[in-house]
């Protein structure tokens, strides 16, 4: 991969990556730092880069990253985090759009994710089997499972207006 590869690899994908960073983990510093950090990885492994295969590489990347960030502050402060969620937590919504909020934010994090690629970002299920080192199938699982629990937990929409 060539210097050239690497600054169109930073116009073509740093928007699509910080969106789907900050989808998932809903802090915009955090995103930010995520993609930096993922943007800065490439820059230091540039020569094992494939140009063709770069967005998987930047995608994976900052996943990994941004999984580790994750689990690193869930270490520290989850279960003060746990009481925050359970004690602000109101039945009475106003918004259509909060309720599906709602429910993504309680899927398992991997289901959240592949959920977003594929529903939110628009990425085929090849793509997002690379991006997370899952094969298709898993993919399709694990949208389906959360696509289920979606359902459930949104339940008939006349209930809810």
């Amino acid at each position: 991969m060539t210097t050239n590869d690497y600054n169109t690899s930073v116009d073509l994908y740093s928007d699509r990556l910080y969106r789907f960073i900050l989808k998932s983990i809903k802090d915009i510093h955090k995103a930010e730092d995520i993609v930096q950090e993922s943007f800065e990885k490439l820059w230091k492994n540039v020569e094992n880069v494939n140009s063709e295969k770069v967005k998987s590489y930047l995608f994976t990347t900052g996943y990994h990253t941004m999984i580790d960030l994750i689990r690193k502050e869930k270490r520290s402060a989850y279960s003060e985090d746990l009481k925050l969620v359970e004690a602000s937590h109101e039945n009475n919504y106003s918004d259509l759009s909060e309720i599906l909020k709602d429910a993504v934010n309680r899927l398992p994090e991997l289901q959240r994710i592949v959920l977003l690629l594929r529903d939110y970002e628009g990425y085929s299920y090849k793509e997002i089997g690379e991006m997370t080192n899952l094969s298709e199938s898993q993919v399709k699982v694990y949208i389906y499972r959360a696509r289920v629990f979606l359902k459930k937990y949104i339940g008939n929409m006349e209930v809810v207006i």
